[in-house]
This record gives structure tokens, C-alpha cells and sequence, in this order.
């Protein structure tokens, strides 16, 4: 950017139509809450304030982006806007903790997830030498949306909200993004001469834009590419609706780097997840945030990966696997009906169907350790901390105690499992 930059985000809203106790800012999508998508498209930025406006449940709000944020940005900032007024009355809080800034400020929002960083980019780049520019968009439902004003010349002359607008100015099919990029020393005045004339009895942003407009400024547009990125979540169904476009964007990013996901209808793949080349994904895997897969391995179908795993080069996972916190070795494989929780499994160790790693004795969770070309038996059960050496067997249904040590090469079996004996490997193929 060439002119210092912050960040103002919206996220004080009450939330009523999700009908949820969760406030709707932090409602999850695709491995991210809403605030955290809407503040990471502004990372790239790289801005030099990031205040954030909360008011409802403003604690737990305040938590849960310091945390999942962390590092991302040199400071979260946090304001409580307090009984809220409007979009107006927010930026004024705003502006508070932003007094000795001078540049660029740059307006988002924590229920719309979907914007992009190309887009607000965009936007602060057009502004220029204007006291402002603003985000437009042409969606195919403008209901409920502030419809913006154009003259003859098709000038910009101002925005009027969904519920102030005439029969005529509702039939505009161009709307308000509600995305600004203000000059900071023209958006302090503008903020003081707000009244509430309107409907509602709210402080408006877009009456700070007008103002501009009244003084004679020009006033830039941008038209977003994808009217999808403005896109608010005010309802459960909004969320369903956000969380089919995020995917869609994940999944093609995964598919043009070379990954083969056989059917991307049923496939679920968070955000934060790295895929090698050549791996396949097959049908109805649920594969979350912080996983990390290899290439030329296999997933799914009906797996689960939970935070935490790895699959390195050639690794399988299967029908009805689910894996959390549990590296798999290259080319190991675990193809039915398993569970492995905080296990490492060796290079080319296979895991039968229905084998458990019994990682949680009710008040912690312990680590099971698999070597290389280890062979569990189907059934097996491997209560941790346990260890299974390299070349190592059970017998299907066998039952490993807790502290167990199984050597290389040894075979136990039974209820609880004891060693029956070494195990007889077949000699290795000679290269020709």
C-alpha cells in the first residue's frame, strides 16, 4: 500500500436471526468464524491499525480473534461501541482509538467472511486523491440493500438505504457494498456532522459519503467482480449459503494445484489444510484445519482428519478412518474402520480394520507410537502410551496394555496381549 493503512471491522451486531447463542460474528465456516475470514483478507495489506467495534458478548468476541489471530497482525485493537446507533456510531468509536492516525481507513465487516483481498485492495488503491471510495456490487436479490445513486452522466451522487427508497430508486439493480476506503482527515469531519435523519433514528455511514458528494467531491466506485464477496451472514441459512461459496473456493485451489478430488460435491476440505500433487480425495472426507497430506496419497472415502494429522508421501487413509493429532508414515496405510488419536505411525506400517488407539484415560491424553512395517492385526486395541517396534505384529483382537513395549519383530496376541514369538520376515527382493 502507499499510504499507511487501518483497519476498521464492524463486529458489534446482536445477531437475533441466527436464533443461536453463539454470537454471530464467530458462527464457523470452513475451519475459520466470520470475523477471523473477514479480517485475514485484510492481512495482505499489511496494516498498520486494526481496530476492531464489538458490543455483544464483546468478551468472548475479543477472546476468540486474539486467539485465533495471533501473530497475524502486530496488535488487535478492540472498542466497545456500547448501545449500538448505527454504522456511523461505530466508526465514530472507531476513530476514537484512531486518533493520531493519519491515511487510510478501510471499512469491513465481521458477517460478511466472503471478501477478498484483491477486492479491498482494489478499493484503497482507487481512492487516490478522493475523500473516500466506495464498494458496489450487482447481486440478483438487491432486497433489503442500499441502492446506489447515479446521474445522468452516470456519476456517483450518493447511496440511499433499502428502507428510504422510493419505488423508483428500489427498482436500481446496483447496490451498496457497504466497503469503504476513507481519506482519514476527511472522514473525522464528515463523522462529527452526522444527525439521524433517517427511519431508524441511526447514525449512517453512507451520510458521511453524501457529505462528500455535497461538497462537491468526486466520489469513486468500484464494482466487486463477484457480487458472492459482499455477501452477509444474518441467518443460519445465510451461513449455509457462505460455507457452499467458501468451499467451492477452497476446493478449487486444491484441484488447480493438482489434487484429485474425485467428487467435490461431497467433499469437505477446511481452510488451512496443505495437499500435495497427485494425491486422490475420494467421496465424503471431512478434512479440517491444520492438516497436512503428501502427494500420491490416498483419502477417504467417509474419512476424518481432525487437527493435527499428517499423511506423508504415499500415506492411505480410508473408509471410515478417522485420524486426530497422528502422523502417518510414508506409504502407511490404515484402510477401514480405525480409529488413531495422537499416534505415529512408521513408514509402510498397515493398520487393520477396526484397531483403536486408546489415547484418553479420562483426564489426559497419551501417545501411541507404531514402527516402521509394524502389521496390526484387525481388532486390535493399543491403550496408551504404548509402543509397537518396527516389523512388529498383534493378532487380530488383541488387546495392548497400557506401557506396553512391544520389541522389533515380535508377535503378541490375545486378551491381554502376550508375546508369542519372533515374527519371520520374507527375505527382500534383490534389484536386478
Amino acid at each position: 500500500m502507499s499510504r499507511p493503512l487501518a483497519v476498521i471491522c464492524l463486529a458489534a451486531g446482536l445477531g437475533k436471526r441466527t436464533k443461536v447463542s453463539l454470537p454471530k460474528v464467530l458462527l464457523p465456516l470452513c475451519g475459520r468464524t466470520l470475523a477471523q475470514s473477514a479480517l485475514l483478507a485484510t492481512a495482505p495489506l499489511e496494516p498498520a491499525r486494526v481496530v476492531v467495534v464489538l458490543h455483544h458478548q464483546k468478551d468472548k468476541v475479543q477472546k476468540a480473534l486474539t486467539e485465533s489471530l495471533a501473530g497475524t497482525f502486530g496488535r488487535l485493537e478492540f472498542v466497545d461501541q456500547g448501545a449500538p446507533k448505527g454504522t456511523g456510531h461505530a466508526v465514530q468509536v472507531a476513530m476514537q482509538a484512531l486518533a493520531d492516525f493519519r491515511g487510510d481507513v478501510l471499512v469491513v465487516y465481521g458477517d460478511c467472511p466472503l471478501i477478498t483481498t484483491q477486492t479491498l485492495y482494489e478499493l484503497c488503491e482507487l481512492r487516490g486523491d478522493a475523500p473516500c471510495s466506495v464498494l458496489t456490487a450487482f447481486p440478483e436479490d438487491a432486497t433489503g440493500l442500499g441502492r446506489i445513486l447515479r446521474d445522468d452522466d452516470e456519476r456517483f451522487i450518493g447511496i440511499r438505504e433499502h428502507k428510504d427508497c422510493s419505488d423508483d430508486e428500489l427498482a436500481i439493480d446496483e447496490i451498496n457494498a457497504g466497503f469503504y476506503c476513507f481519506d482519514s482527515e476527511a472522514l473525522r469531519p464528515a463523522l462529527a456532522s452526522l444527525k439521524p435523519n433517517n427511519a431508524q433514528g441511526e447514525l449512517y455511514l453512507t451520510d458521511v459519503v453524501a457529505t462528500f458528494v455535497q461538497r462537491g467531491a468526486e466520489v469513486p466506485t468500484l464494482q466487486a467482480e463477484d457480487a458472492s464477496e459482499i455477501t452477509g451472514v444474518n441467518s443460519l441459512v445465510d451461513l449455509a449459503l457462505a460455507r457452499a461459496l467458501m468451499q467451492e473456493r477452497i476446493l478449487w485451489e486444491h484441484l488447480q494445484n493438482g489434487v484429485l478430488i474425485v467428487d467435490p460435491s461431497a467433499t469437505w476440505i477446511d481452510h488451512g489444510v496443505t495437499i500435495g500433487a497427485d494425491t486422490k480425495i475420494l467421496p465424503g472426507p471431512v478434512i479440517g484445519t491444520g492438516c497436512a497430506i503428501g502427494s500420491h496419497c490416498e483419502v477417504g472415502p467417509f474419512a476424518h482428519l481432525r487437527a493435527g494429522t499428517v499423511l506423508e508421501d504415499g500415506a492411505e487413509i480410508g473408509n471410515f478412518v478417522e485420524a486426530k493429532k497422528t502422523r502417518m508414515g510414508a506409504g502407511a496405510k490404515a484402510k477401514h474402520l480405525t480409529y488413531l488419536g495422537d499416534a505415529v505411525v512408521g513408514a509402510k506400517a498397515n493398520i487393520g480394520a477396526g484397531t483403536i488407539t486408546a489415547n484418553y484415560d479420562g483426564v489426559h491424553k497419551h501417545e501411541t507410537r507404531i514402527g516402521a512395517r509394524a502389521f496390526l492385526g484387525s481388532g486390535t486395541v493399543v491403550v496408551a502410551p504404548s509402543e509397537i517396534g518396527d516389523d512388529a505384529m498383534t493378532g487380530a483382537g488383541a488387546i495392548v496394555k497400557r506401557g506396553s513395549k512391544i520389541g522389533p519383530r515380535e508377535v503378541w496376541v490375545g486378551v491381554p496381549a502376550r508375546l508369542l514369538k519372533q515374527r519371520e520376515l520374507a527375505p527382500a527382493k534383490e534389484k536386478a
